[in-house]
């Protein structure tokens, strides 16, 4: 699958595409309609399609002390977006040139000149441009000087609610994994490279593989039932997880430390991906190291029978 940056000139073979614009973080259910509308429409008329995203999100940009909200990497989207059935992913690399960029001049300029699109599907509420100049009216009056033609998709109700990336983070965050999996259509995973550890976990029976959160959404602090896939592989494996800050250990770090059943494999330097599945119960400070480990025992038998 092509990976575009829309700061370089784009592929001629794949001037004319219908584009699915939109931050699309989550990939959630709301926005797999505007993709699969988009994508839909591309081989009605054999063109090729594209999922745009913005990277840093708008957000981080303009308050770049903003708490970590992330749900997906660039190259989990990429995976998902491929999954969906389009041609390519075209990432808008948010700076300040494109934060100034006029409504405007972002179809006209961006889009029809520079992108050469035949086609835009976004949200019924999408904005773009300078100071949100635009919306999806003026898209398609715009559009209509320069020959792109424009469709929104409503938002997808559920519970009579429409369906976003606030609703899975809240889930997240109250500790619901099976809620946002039900938004996402999948489980919430964390992705990243084995890093060595203070080796606490092997020390007391439960070696652990110990990943980064870096600008992931932090779910609640906690134990959780997980899978876990090498990436390198595809090698699937059960396990639970810690998620936090290691009250048991001082200094306090925050860390995702899964520990997998049944295996003995060495994963340094791997890059893993860890989706939660069910939550457990929060972090806890015991008052020894045996009685970390029996809760540790009990939560491993939870979670393999929740897994299984």
């Amino acid at each position: 699958m092509r990976f575009l940056d829309h700061r370089d000139p784009l592929p001629e073979s794949l001037r004319g595409a219908i584009i699915a614009l939109g931050n699309f973080d989550g990939f959630h259910l709301g926005h797999q309609a505007v993709a699969g509308e988009a994508i839909r429409w591309a081989r009605a008329e054999g063109r090729p399609s594209i999922i745009a995203t913005f990277d840093p999100h708008p957000v981080r940009f303009f308050k770049p002390d903003a708490e970590p909200f992330r749900l997906t990497t660039l190259e989990q989207r990429q995976e998902l977006y491929l999954a969906a059935g389009a041609t390519a992913m075209l990432v808008f690399h948010f700076d300040a040139d494109l934060a100034g960029t006029t409504a405007e001049d972002f179809v006209k300029v961006l889009l029809a000149e520079k992108l050469g699109v035949a086609g835009v599907v976004t949200g019924e509420d999408f904005t773009f441009g300078k100071a949100r100049g635009g919306n999806f009216e003026k898209l398609v009056e715009m559009g209509r000087d320069v020959g792109i033609d424009a469709r929104a998709v409503p938002p997808v109700l559920d519970n009579g609610a429409p369906v976003s990336s606030s609703r899975v983070r809240d889930a997240l965050r109250d500790g619901d994994p099976q809620e946002a999996a039900r938004l996402l259509t999948r489980p919430f995973s964390i992705r990243g490279v084995v890093q060595h550890g203070d080796k606490r976990g092997r020390e007391i029976g439960y070696p652990t593989a110990n990943l980064g959160i870096e600008h992931y959404l932090r779910p609640k602090y906690g134990i959780y039932a997980v899978t876990g896939r090498i990436l390198s592989t595809g090698q699937v494996l059960h396990g639970a997880a810690n998620i936090g800050v290691r009250p048991q250990f001082e200094p306090p770090k925050e860390l995702l430390e899964p520990y997998f059943f049944d295996f003995s494999g060495d994963l340094y330097g791997q890059e893993i991906e860890v989706a939660f599945h069910h939550f457990l119960r929060g972090e806890a400070k015991f008052d020894s190291l045996d009685a970390l480990t029996e809760q540790m025992a009990r939560d491993c038998d939870r979670s393999r029978d929740l897994l299984a």
